[in-house]
């Protein structure tokens, strides 16, 4: 496993980050951050251990085959982990309020997926409203809107 330094990004991770903030309002509306990786089958393995997700429809092909999707997929959260991954990146500390999420479509292993937060409202109070949305294949598998803190 590859270590990791806090606030650090890894080689095969793609980040791209769109911020126009200043000393006073670290973020305004239509300010964006991007990040984006393959999901691994050793990513959902490694995710099925640290959450206790152990469904077959995740980790067993045989099983999986027999759904609705004809094999396996990324567990939901994994996927919309990436979404946190991109809050991660916010200037300051980034404090998750609240998170809604719509799963539109399912994510393969081996899929690029790419997460994306676009600023829609400031709150006041260093809050801030965002669009989030993940895309795989040119398919967009989750949207939604989260509520995050900046301290």
């Amino acid at each position: 496993m590859p270590e990791i330094e806090p606030g650090a990004d890894l080689p095969d991770w793609d980040v791209e980050i769109d911020v126009d903030g200043t000393d006073d309002a670290p973020l305004a509306v239509g300010d964006s951050i991007r990040f984006a990786k393959t999901l691994s089958d050793e990513d959902l393995e490694r995710f099925a251990l640290a959450s206790g997700d152990t469904n077959p429809l995740h980790l067993d092909d045989e099983v999986a085959g027999e759904t609705r999707f004809g094999g396996r997929i990324a567990h939901g959260i994994l996927t919309a982990g990436l979404i946190s991954s991109a809050v991660a990146r916010l200037p300051g500390t980034a404090v998750y309020l609240s998170q809604d999420l719509e799963f539109r479509a399912p994510v393969r292993p081996d899929d690029h997926v790419s997460a994306e937060i676009e600023v829609v409202e400031d709150l006041g109070g260093d809050r801030y409203r965002f669009d989030t949305t993940a895309e795989a294949g040119g398919e967009t598998v989750i949207r939604g809107e989260a509520t995050v803190l900046i301290e």
